[in-house]
């Protein structure tokens, strides 16, 4: 069984983190960090093009994973492929025993580095979870036609992001992924644990349940903060997590240590992921470290929580 679907089912504090594939063919960082998240962590989220950016396949990284004893999830976007080429990675995953995946529409690649490249959207994130579940339903591929050797079954996840306004249109999208087969939910990484329990708050009075797991983003600076806040939707940083950086930042300057606002993201992360788990505001939480994945096993002894 996937281990986070596993986890989450036992009421278990579920755990991912997230990795993109290298701008090329050279995995060596990748199974660095894999041999430090190993034990750590239920599943590895592998990014697929993340913001439009050309990097190495989703499903190699996933392979690459599984080799290593870890259970990736597959990103798939609707953006680069048709729902052919989809559903042709779907059954390639299966073969390889990758059995999660991670519905989304994707960024516009005119946002990205090959600005000429032609977007498909065929499917988006509700398509594509529609697909695979009615495949598990009927046995039949996206064109009515029969699957030979049996039919792969997916742990389905999607995201979602806490931080929108008015918040009743997220919990309606949020509403539509889970009718289309959602079996878990990411977020959007938050900076505000009152935020995400007043968006947890509105997917109760809603009558929706589902499996959510918060987007945590360790920040490296003030700097890092800033250009979110001003060009990532769905993020906000606070002022006063702000400040704490940029006082982190000065101290570097003035006593030539680095790393200190490195330092002071990664407890600012532990705080909310451990405050999460404690209060039980969630099921889990989705560890974003964004490059910097050899931290994560710091960042979650910090928060005192493991698999």
């Amino acid at each position: 069984m996937n281990a986070l679907k596993q986890a989450l089912d036992n009421g278990k504090f579920g755990i991912t983190a997230e990795m993109a594939p290298p701008k090329g063919y050279d995995f060596s960082a990748c199974m660095e960090a894999a041999d430090m998240l190993k034990g750590k962590v239920h599943c590895v989220n592998v990014t697929d093009m993340q913001s439009s950016c050309l990097k190495a396949s989703s499903l190699g990284l996933c392979i690459k994973l599984k080799e290593k004893g870890l259970t990736p999830i597959l990103q798939m976007t609707g953006r680069d492929r048709n729902r052919m080429a989809l559903q042709a990675e779907l059954f390639s995953a299966a073969a390889f025993g990758i059995d999660s995946v991670l519905a989304l529409t994707g960024d516009h690649p005119t946002i990205g580095d090959v600005k000429e490249a032609k977007p498909v959207y065929d499917l988006d994130s509700v398509g594509i979870l529609q697909m695979i579940s009615q495949m598990e339903k009927t046995g039949l591929d996206c064109g009515g036609n029969e699957i030979t050797g049996g039919v792969p079954k997916f742990f389905k996840g999607a995201i979602v992001t806490p931080v929108y306004d008015p918040m009743f249109l997220q919990v309606n999208k949020l509403r539509k992924k889970v009718e289309a087969g959602a079996q878990f939910i990411q977020t959007q990484g938050i900076f505000d644990v009152d935020q995400l329990k007043r968006f947890m708050d509105g997917i109760e009075k809603a009558g929706y349940t589902t499996r959510i797991m918060a987007g945590i983003i360790p920040l490296k600076g003030a700097g890092m903060a800033k250009y979110m806040n001003a060009n990532v939707p769905g993020i906000r940083v606070t002022d006063q997590i702000i400040e704490k950086l940029a006082q982190a930042g000065a101290e570097e300057k003035e006593t030539g240590k680095k790393g200190l606002a490195m330092e002071v993201g990664m407890d600012i992360a532990a705080e909310m992921i451990a405050k999460i788990k404690d209060e039980k505001i969630c099921s889990g939480v989705h560890v974003m470290a964004i490059g910097a994945e050899k931290n994560v096993p710091a960042i979650l002894q910090k928060a005192g929580v493991s698999i």
